[in-house]
């Protein structure tokens, strides 16, 4: 059974920082970026940093630019995404996802094995 579990979600006040794990099982972990998205309350969801499975290169959105670190650990099959100096804009659910990761841009997995974790809730308040 495929699964992505995001963990390491809560509330945390404006300036403090969090880190977000991506734990996969049921598929071959290091065949497949992986990609971190965002859904705040009322908007689409977006897609905010991806970590290549070849070179391990990532990307990330300009909005998140500076603030967030993804990476990869294929032996622990576990993605992570380290978000410091948050705002409240940054409140969202933050899911993780296989994804083309390219170097400009954050595409749907394109092989047809398109897996998504439900997500985990990160609140940026005072």
């Amino acid at each position: 059974q495929v699964q992505l579990v995001e963990s390491g979600g809560g509330l945390v006040q404006p300036g403090e920082s969090l880190s977000l794990s991506c734990a996969a099982s049921g598929f071959i972990f290091n065949h497949y970026a992986i990609g971190w998205f965002r859904q705040a309350p009322g908007q689409q969801r977006e897609g905010v940093a991806c970590v290549r499975s070849t070179d391990g290169g990532t990307y990330y959105v300009d909005a998140v630019g500076g603030r967030f670190t993804i990476s990869r650990d294929n032996a622990k099959d576990a993605a992570y995404l380290w978000m410091g100096d948050l705002s409240p804009e940054y409140t969202a659910v933050y899911t993780c996802a296989t994804v083309d990761c390219l170097e400009k841009a954050i595409v749907p997995e394109s092989t047809g094995s398109d897996y998504r974790g439900h997500g985990t809730q990160v609140t940026v308040s005072s």
